[in-house]
């Protein structure tokens, strides 16, 4: 999880550094932030912007306009060989065969016993070549759990993360400001499509992917031509208003958005029945794979947990670990929690026990002794 300490009115910033800033992996636009007056944090053992002026500017003007976020921080994996897809059909529960070159989906590897080890997106960029883009936090072990069973597969794994820098261009004016810098017809591009082409000069791989709730774009690029990328980029968004955002807005506009965060909404601990994910798991798909087995007893009997998403009726915010009440009676945790810049209130997500809580039963959490009603609402939260 997120160890941010820096006093915001978000779950995922609020528990204390664990690494040294001294110690800290830098990203490749480290200058750039410094030129921006970034503010930097420590994230996932990375030194991080978190914001560059104000969280709620950044965040809306994702929402209504544009914002360019560094992350670089994400881990990114290639696989290629002969039997490159058979080892990704069987590492993941959603179908790898059908995905077209020149497309990208989103998916998660899972344990033996159904849990998420880490949500990733995979890129088909040739028939046998494949590029994942996973979690920071979880590359490491993502590597060697790849790796691991890689070994009866005829294919090669690399981490390539340090070769690339990774841009996210968020909003709905992200096709107007990408098109400045490069020749590629954005407009046309389909969501989770992927081509690899030249932006600002520089070759990069470009998807309609994002993490944000709203159109965009992610530029993967050689680490060492990132800031010139960035600057391109921020000089074509001029015009559109676009601001430099940081981890602070990344954080509520996935929230809202209803987009989940590993050691949060899912983890080794919560299976993606709980984790609102089981849109994943094809358990038809052909051929075996890892925690098939756990994933159908758990659809047959139902998981015992669920994951819902909620708004509160002002601007306090429920914290991750914050108790969820049925009357009263403790039936849940909140698993993330923050402020909501458009709607100005509190806004969050839990896992409850499904056994616990009646059909549209009234929930709510305890804040500074305020019984606070917790507004169950499918996401996204601000539309």
């Amino acid at each position: 999880p997120p160890t941010l300490s820096y006093k915001l009115q978000m779950n995922t910033f609020a528990n204390p550094p664990q690494t040294p800033m001294s110690s800290l992996q830098i990203s490749p636009l480290a200058d750039f932030h410094q030129a921006n007056k970034g503010k930097m944090v420590p994230f996932a053992g990375w030194s991080m912007p978190l914001q560059y002026n104000s969280i709620l500017e950044e965040h809306r003007a994702v929402r209504t306009g544009v914002g360019l976020f560094d992350v670089s921080h994400m881990g990114e994996l290639s696989i290629h060989g002969r039997e490159a897809i058979d080892l990704l059909d069987w590492l993941v529960p959603t179908p790898v065969t059908p995905l077209a070159q020149g497309k990208a989906m989103y998916t998660c590897f899972c344990n033996p016993e159904g849990g998420i080890i880490d949500d990733l997106i995979i890129y088909r960029l040739e028939k046998d070549a494949f590029f994942l883009c996973v979690n920071a936090s979880n590359c490491a072990k993502v590597l060697d759990w790849v790796t691991l069973h890689s070994a009866t597969f005829d294919c090669k794994v690399e981490d390539v993360s340090a070769r690339y820098a990774l841009l996210a261009l968020q909003g709905p004016l992200a096709a107007k400001t990408l098109q400045a810098v490069t020749k590629t017809k954005v407009q046309e591009l389909e969501r989770f499509s992927v081509v690899q082409t030249k932006a600002a000069h520089c070759s990069v791989i470009l998807s309609r992917t994002g993490y944000t709730g709203e159109d965009g774009f992610e530029l993967y690029c050689a680490s060492e031509e990132g800031i010139a990328v960035a600057e391109a980029l921020q000089a074509a968004g001029k015009p559109q208003g676009l601001k430099l955002c940081g981890l602070g807005a990344r954080d509520s506009l996935r929230l809202e958005a209803g987009l989940p965060l590993h050691g949060h909404e899912i983890g080794v601990d919560i299976s993606p029945f709980e984790g609102g994910l089981s849109w994943l798991v094809k358990l038809s798909k052909k051929g075996d794979f890892v925690g098939r087995e756990a994933l159908k007893n758990e659809k047959k009997v139902g998981p015992q947990r669920q994951l819902i998403h909620f708004i509160l009726e002002d601007r306090r915010i429920a914290r991750q670990g914050a108790a969820v009440l049925f009357e009263e009676k403790e039936v849940g945790k909140v698993v993330s929690g923050t402020l909501s810049p458009l709607m100005n209130r509190g806004i969050g997500s839990a896992l409850i026990e499904r056994k616990l809580v009646p059909k549209g039963a009234e929930l709510y959490v305890l804040l500074r002794g305020k019984r606070l009603v917790l507004q169950v609402q499918k996401p996204p939260l601000h539309r």
